[in-house]
């Protein structure tokens, strides 16, 4: 069983849940042993079959990551015992590992014969570091930026090729090769599993930043499937950033992007209906809103932005809290958050910043104003978001047979089944 592998059952949709849940704890605690993300992720993928066989008939065990942790690990130290022996060299395994002594003729034996009192390191797969130190792994200068964000996506998060390209805005096949250079790349380069001297944390801060808000993404807008949020990757990409804030203190763009995450996600009561619907922001329930996060989250801007060296995350957190703050959708300050992300195409110039200022520019100025600021933005003609929000500015400016079209396009690229919901509704609203 792989990440990208479809559910089919009752017992593989469990076992998906909990490999999206503890993927990354689970990797990273492989990877301290095996030092090969091939041989984790496989090892990991082969405890997902065992538990697929054996779990419907005997029930889940009392601590399903921990046993899923010893299962992979015996997996894969039974792998590299006879990739050894095939080789002639020494048996790596019991190197790798001394605390286990002689391992077993019966590989077999040692993965099933599992009682829930037999599961060892229970606390091993759940070490902070292990994680830190995968998140550096993949961001290893040797390895393109690209393919370090993807890592991260697959490693910590189990998401799938599909989701991953869908971040990235390119198509599965480019990004399934994406994926398999870079893991080449870091067993060619002998990339090693630590975290980097403090002198050279800085080098790769930048992309393990942008790994952890795409983590955050995924869960706040789930880019497929039947769940427009997925909690459990929002909370792991904040427990990320909490641990980033605490490897790299003083730095003010971790605290950036820790205030934002929280900053969104405090929305998240709100943001769907009892139906599994999407509620636009000026039509939530604010009460629902979580007023102690965003508190929290308003708190983490004032601190990183008076460190002084303003960044993206930053700047992007400010606008979020102007959203968070304002007790009532018309009194949200459109004209201040225009100007942020006029500030932000500056420092971080992308067409989803464009597609952003383009709408902020419509709530201050008419959507005429943001139509025009639309027409200059290239490179999102195949997003259903760049449709979706120029649909919603020609009907807002009575264009309803162009606005018709533009939600027609943009249901034709959405795959998120609560975006194609939304998206039908507003559709079937305009033809009538």
């Amino acid at each position: 069983m792989s990440a990208d592998e479809p559910s089919t059952g009752a017992g593989r949709e469990s076992l998906e849940q909990l490999y999206r849940q503890h993927a990354g704890q689970l990797l990273g605690a492989l990877m301290a042993v095996f030092h090969d993300l091939d041989v984790a992720e496989e090892s990991l993928h082969e405890a997902l079959v065992v538990a697929l066989d054996r779990w419907p008939d005997t029930g889940a065990p009392r601590d399903p990551a921990a046993w899923l942790y010893t299962v992979a690990r015996r997996r894969g130290l039974d792998r590299v015992r006879r990739e050894q022996r095939r080789a002639g060299k020494q048996r790596l395994a019991v190197r790798i590992d001394p605390s286990l002594g002689p391992l077993d003729d019966e590989p077999e034996r040692s993965v099933l014969a599992l009682a829930d009192d037999d599961i060892e390191d229970r606390k091993r797969w759940a070490v902070d570091d292990d994680q830190l130190r995968l998140i550096f792994t993949c961001c290893h200068p040797a390895l393109v930026p690209d393919a370090q964000v993807a890592l991260i996506l697959r490693a910590l998060c189990g998401l799938s090729t599909r989701e991953i390209a869908a971040a990235f805005l390119v198509d599965e096949a480019t990004m399934a090769q994406r994926l398999v250079r870079a893991k080449r790349k870091i067993r060619a380069a002998g990339i090693p599993f630590v975290l980097p001297r403090a002198d050279r944390l800085n080098e790769r801060v930048d992309v393990v930043l942008q790994a952890v808000y795409l983590v955050f993404n995924e869960g706040y807008a789930a880019s497929a499937g039947e769940v427009h949020v997925r909690r459990e990757l929002c909370r792991e990409a904040i427990r990320l950033g909490r641990l980033l804030v605490r490897l790299l203190d003083g730095e003010p763009e971790p605290i950036g992007l820790l205030a934002l995450m929280l900053l969104h996600d405090s929305r998240r009561q709100a943001r769907v209906d009892g139906a599994g619907d999407l509620v636009l922001i000026a039509d939530q329930d604010r009460m629902r809103w979580d007023h102690e996060q965003i508190d929290e989250g308003a708190a983490l801007v004032e601190r990183a932005l008076h460190i002084g060296r303003v960044g993206r995350y930053q700047v992007e957190a400010a606008i979020a809290a102007l959203h968070a703050t304002a007790p009532h959708p018309d009194a949200t300050d459109w004209p201040q958050i225009t100007a942020l992300f006029g500030v932000l195409a500056r420092l971080a110039p992308s067409p989803v910043v464009g597609l952003n200022r383009a709408v902020a520019i419509a709530m201050a100025d008419g959507p005429d104003a943001g139509l025009a600021a639309l027409a200059t933005v290239s490179g999102l003609d195949d997003h259903h978001l760049f449709h979706s929000a120029r649909a919603d500015l020609l009907s807002r400016s009575g264009r309803s047979r162009e606005a018709a079209a533009a939600y027609a396009r943009a249901l034709e690229l959405a795959i998120s089944e609560p975006e194609r919901r939304f998206l039908s509704a507003r559709l079937a609203a305009l033809e009538a």
